[in-house]
């Protein structure tokens, strides 16, 4: 049996109740993973406190707690992971915004620009955070398939099998949410 077919059996498993099951999926997908955690950490400033392991790994942290979804295949596991991620670095652009405004620590940079650079990844991460939660109050479907081909670095065909569309819909929704993204972002 191919990868694909294993990790179709195992995602099966672990909803069944398997509770070796995720682990061995995260096996069989890790190289995977990791490219989908170092893609969006390049978008993050140098020296971030995750590095691509601590990501993935937190990643299957949030996955093993998803008690009620049902896998549909290898992709959609990749897909929800991406997205975890996402919130993982969204998260943790919130927390440093609230350290930034007063939380309690006294700051000390060593290279001002460093700081000041870091400070506006984490607000560019936040806001695009917020324009993708108001593109998917709008249309969800757009907002899934952002998520899967800029989140997680999936090409056209593996987005339309993950959100079960065709191709064409895919690239038309692809161009319109960037549309909309580009549009919100520079407002």
């Amino acid at each position: 049996m191919d990868d694909h077919g294993e990790v179709t059996k195992l995602l099966a498993a672990a909803q069944g109740g398997d509770p070796q099951a995720l682990s061995r999926v995260v096996t069989l997908v890790y190289h995977e993973l990791e490219r989908v955690a170092h893609r969006q950490l390049a978008k993050e400033q140098p020296g971030h406190t995750l590095d691509t392991g601590a990501l993935v790994h937190e990643a299957y942290l949030k996955v093993s707690e998803l008690h009620s979804i049902e896998w549909q295949s290898r992709e959609h596991f990749l897909a929800m992971s991406a997205r975890l991620m996402r919130r993982i670095l969204v998260d943790y652009a919130a927390a440093r915004q609230a350290q930034k405004r007063g939380g309690g620590a006294v700051r000390i940079t060593l290279d001002a620009n460093l700081g000041a650079a870091a400070d506006a990844q984490s607000e560019d991460l936040l806001a695009l955070d917020d324009a993708l939660r108001r593109l998917a109050l709008l249309d969800e479907r757009q907002a899934r398939v952002v998520e899967c081909r800029f989140f997680a670095g999936m090409s056209v065909e593996e987005t339309a099998t993950v959100l079960d569309l065709s191709p064409a819909t895919v690239k038309r929704d692809w161009v319109a949410a960037r549309a909309w993204l580009n549009t919100e972002l520079s407002a």
